[in-house]
């Protein structure tokens, strides 16, 4: 298998660390470096957990660094009561000796390492983003000429149907629509791995628990990551869901065989109550709004609709299997 170069832009939280084991285990990626982003906990947070879920996957020397600490308009919001006050739900893993990446002595930001990485890659890559799009489109609207070296951006965030942090919004969406609004009319390649797939991909209760008690480190954390993941419930009360999250979307990077797609019209609602939707369009025929211009033609992106959520389960306990 040939090894895709892949950059990861990460709020890591619950299942960003989820994602950072997968994305250090499967031989088809090649991670070229990470950028973290304010999201699921504040900025220098998401960066200390970064740097310590690396060491917890054994990795190598992976760059790291931090980018936006809020949202392009809107104060950052409190995800704590998703991923615990520390972003890792309170695990307690062994304090890291990483650094954040450094240039001559001087700390390297998260769009600086970008903008670097992409354009000293001899092929184009893969921007896989699992967090609000800040760092992404900042990227792209202060270098524009990095977008030739993007093979895509596969992105964790929208819906085609029902919103989590609304009625009608992804999270990473709402958290800073305007962010993934830019992304999405860039022009660059966009896919979307959003709730519609997103919360299918789940382990069982009983098999998250086993692998706390494996002899393999990486394999105990992701045990007591998973464990974690929780939903609200009618009552407002925990409920477990076993849900790989955002790693789910590198599975689809290295196994798009397990999803159906299809390439639509997708747009960001920046107003009003649906503030932060993203409105697919799934019609066959033009509507109203096209037939009297109401709404300006719109890019497409390739949207992941349905999954093959035992496949992906069975992907993600295999790879981080090869983890020590």
């Amino acid at each position: 298998m040939t090894a895709v170069p892949v950059l990861l832009d990460v709020d890591t939280g619950v299942d960003d660390a989820l994602a950072i084991l997968f994305a250090v285990a499967h031989p088809g990626i090649h991670l070229l470096g990470i950028s973290c982003v304010a999201g699921n906990a504040a900025l220098p947070q998401v960066i200390q957990n970064t740097l310590t879920v690396l060491d917890a996957a054994g990795a190598g020397d992976v760059p790291v660094a931090g980018g936006a600490h809020r949202p392009l308009i809107n104060p950052a919001r409190d995800a704590s009561h998703v991923h615990g006050s520390d972003g890792l739900g309170g695990i307690v893993l062994p304090p890291t000796s990483r650094q954040t990446h450094t240039l001559d002595g001087a700390e390297v930001g998260a769009i600086e390492l970008m903008r670097r990485i992409l354009l000293a890659s001899a092929e184009p890559v893969t921007i896989v983003a699992l967090a609000p799009q800040t760092n992404l489109a900042l990227l792209l609207r202060a270098h524009p000429e990095v977008s030739e070296k993007i093979e895509r951006v596969l992105f964790m965030g929208g819906s085609a149907s029902v919103g989590n942090a609304t009625a009608v919004a992804e999270f990473n969406v709402w958290h800073d629509p305007e962010a993934a609004a830019i992304v999405l009319d860039s022009g660059v390649k966009t896919f979307m791995y959003g709730l519609d797939v997103f919360n299918r991909v789940a382990v069982p209760f009983d098999k998250a628990v086993a692998l706390q008690s494996s002899s393999r480190t990486a394999e105990r954390v992701a045990g007591q990551l998973i464990a974690h993941r929780t939903g609200i419930g009618a009552g407002k009360e925990p409920v477990y869901t076993g849900l790989i999250g955002d790693a789910g979307a590198l599975c689809a990077l290295v196994d798009p065989e397990g999803l159906r797609t299809e390439t639509l019209p997708v747009f960001v609602e920046l107003a009003g109550t649906s503030r932060g939707q993203t409105v697919v369009d799934r019609r066959v025929y033009p509507g109203e709004d096209s037939m009297h211009g109401l709404r300006e033609t719109t890019g497409v992106t390739e949207v992941a609709l349905e999954v093959d959520a035992q496949r992906y389960v069975d992907l993600y306990l295999s790879t981080i299997a090869r983890l020590g």
